[in-house]
């Protein structure tokens, strides 16, 4: 819809699919988590944007006549840009578009580090509203292994700030993440960290490797394989029976979920779970997605 100039490939959340994808930076400056491949092709070194490029992109889209409701900044963690870069960004996503409903990013839990509450007070004045939050696990083991380089703490500490600041949250869980042995750990800690931080939204994918396992397995040494259907629902089922969460939006209908559930937990609690309960004890009875359905 927006014809710039982007550096391929371009990831974004599903609920940003009509948003305008503002690239202020290139690839993902930390790019160690041993699970993800979006960002290791050669020409996806991190590197942000010039702030000129940026002004150009906003000026050319505005004079064109370009409708623009709400703006994504790409890629994987434009927060690890300065607050005075953000201002910067923001100022000019106002100037060119006043109206604009909502600005969000993803953000690394690190990114957040020597950002104060007033400084996202700031930012979220501006316009910056919404936080798509990779926690992965609330499971200091699994988060090791697969090189997130993030722990319980830093992933508290940074949601914790976010809500301070008056912005949303919306957080990332991995189905599947830690394998068979830690798959009990994984969700019973992953709820943990959920209740603890009361997030506005929560999302759980299914870790998958389209180019391959690998480099994720060798930290597992032998540990890990892909979970089959019947054990990531009881992932799932152990992890909702543990969330207590008192007014969260639920989602786990991401192309690569089996099962698609949704709900606001923790009113739908007890319906999500026994849909999960449902399609673990009755085959059949509750719709899957098939493997063609799952495009990754």
């Amino acid at each position: 819809m927006y014809p710039l100039n982007y550096i391929q490939p371009v990831f974004r959340p599903p609920s940003e699919g009509r948003s305008l994808i503002l690239q202020v930076t290139n690839g993902c400056s930390y790019n160690k988590c041993s699970f993800c491949e979006m960002y290791t092709d050669q020409q996806k070194r991190f590197s942000p944007k010039p702030i000129e490029k940026i002004e150009e992109e906003l000026r050319g889209l505005a004079k064109a006549g370009y409708p623009v409701k709400r703006i994504f900044l790409a890629d994987g963690d434009a927060m690890t840009l300065s607050t005075r870069r953000l201002v910067d960004i923001l100022q000019m996503i106002n100037k060119y578009y006043p109206d604009v409903q909502r600005v969000s990013s993803y953000c690394l839990p690190r990114n957040l580090k020597k950002k104060s509450v007033e400084e996202l007070k700031d930012l979220r004045d501006l316009g910056l509203s919404l936080m798509y939050v990779g926690c992965e696990s609330g499971d200091n083991e699994v988060l090791r292994l697969v090189s997130k380089g993030e722990d319980y703490d830093s992933s508290l500490v940074a949601l914790q700030k976010i809500k301070q600041a008056g912005m949303k949250s919306s957080v990332m869980i991995l189905n599947g993440l830690g394998g068979p042995e830690l798959s009990e750990q994984h969700a019973l800690n992953s709820a943990k960290l959920m209740n603890a931080a009361q997030p506005d939204y929560l999302s759980t994918l299914v870790v998958e490797f389209p180019t391959g396992s690998e480099r994720f397995e060798e930290a597992f040494e032998g540990r890990w394989r892909k979970l089959g259907k019947l054990e990531l629902f009881h992932e799932m089922q152990i992890l909702l029976s543990n969330l207590e969460l008192e007014k969260t939006i639920f989602r786990s209908d991401h192309a690569s979920n089996y099962l698609v559930l949704k709900g606001v937990l923790g009113k739908d609690k007890e319906q999500l779970l026994s849909i999960v309960t449902t399609a673990i004890n009755q085959p059949g009875m509750i719709p899957l997605r098939e493997e063609w359905q799952r495009g990754l």
